[in-house]
């Protein structure tokens, strides 16, 4: 007497093994190709050449606010562009600069921003250098 599964292995076919070895090797194969990109991933992103760091902001007045912020290098100091925006209370950009610090002025920048009118907020974007395309 037949059992239930080999009347349908008779009827329908049994699964291939090739088919499972198959996708077996390809499942890992795409397993083993994201957790390389995840290494790449970290070991490039882990170390940029320039990290940066807003400490104080000020409003001075109607056309003027400062900031102060403090960068850090990788392994050596490298020429950076950073951005700082002056923002106001509704949220329109009312003045922008972009400053090329000088690695031999020490860690610590402090810069003034022009602006249209009365800012109410200061935003530090960030600094890149070459190699690094999104600020930190």
């Amino acid at each position: 007497m037949s059992t239930h599964d080999d009347s349908l292995d008779q009827r329908y076919g049994a699964p291939s093994r090739t088919g499972r070895v198959l996708v077996a090797v390809i499942g890992g194969a795409i397993v083993l190709a994201g957790l390389g990109w995840l290494a790449w991933a970290t070991v490039f992103n882990a170390d940029p050449p320039v990290t940066s760091q807003m400490i104080t902001n000020d409003i001075l007045d109607d056309h003027t606010a400062t900031v102060t912020v403090r960068l850090q290098y990788g392994d050596e100091p490298v020429e950076s562009s950073c951005t700082v925006r002056a923002v106001a209370h509704d949220k329109t950009v009312v003045g922008e600069l972009t400053v090329h610090p000088d690695p031999a002025d020490g860690p610590e920048h402090s810069y003034e921003i022009n602006t249209d009118r009365r800012a109410t907020a200061v935003d530090w974007l960030g600094c890149t250098a070459e190699g690094q395309p999104r600020p930190r």
